[in-house]
């Protein structure tokens, strides 16, 4: 008899794991603690999800667009590009990867332990440049290949500082090195 998979069980596992997650960490986290959480057993969790990188990219991608969203609405509160672009990288670079206590962490430990068969999916990824090359070819003179390619260096950024989220002594973004590089991609002589 075929199983039939039940719209509860599926978000039981989501929030367990988005509770764990949260909490220790993609890498503290196991399939069997997600179940526990969710009051399922380990194997109905892998008939919801083949992995618990998938589980972490059903719930990335939410969290993920919806601070996008609510990154572009500010910024299109912004008429002077450079402020636009500062406020664009402290978002990045501090306001993001600190964001549900340090939620995008979990991004970085998985695809650091990932294996070369595990499957990867670059849509989140090219979501994201896309979005962050959009906003600042808005506010700068480069092209949009240019943005495109500072867009992907950002992201790089992003990542290191996402990943220095929970050390005791990472490196954080501040307001200064927001409007030093901002400055630095708007140009000297711009206002």
């Amino acid at each position: 008899m075929a199983q039939t998979k039940k719209d509860g069980v599926r978000e039981a596992i989501l929030q367990a794991a988005f509770g764990l997650f949260s909490e220790v960490g993609y890498s503290e986290t196991s399939i069997p603690a997600i179940a526990a959480a969710a009051g399922i057993s380990t194997a109905n969790v892998y008939r919801y999800f083949p992995s618990k990188l998938q589980i972490l990219y059903t719930l990335y991608e939410p969290w993920l667009v919806a601070r996008l969203d609510e990154l572009g609405a500010a910024l299109a509160r912004i008429a002077d590009p450079r402020k636009r672009l500062e406020k664009l990288l402290l978002a990045l670079w501090r306001e993001l990867p600190r964001a549900t206590n340090g939620f995008a962490n979990n991004v970085m430990q998985a695809l650091s332990t990932s294996g070369r068969n595990d499957a990867y999916d670059p849509h989140l990824r090219q979501l994201f440049q896309g979005r962050v090359a959009t906003w600042i070819a808005d506010a700068t003179a480069l092209s949009a290949r240019e943005s495109r390619t500072v867009a992907g260096v950002a992201l790089m950024a992003f990542d290191g500082f996402a990943m220095n989220v929970h050390l005791p002594v990472g490196i954080a973004c501040d307001a200064a090195t927001a409007r030093l590089m901002a400055r630095t991609l708007i140009g000297p002589g711009a206002p």
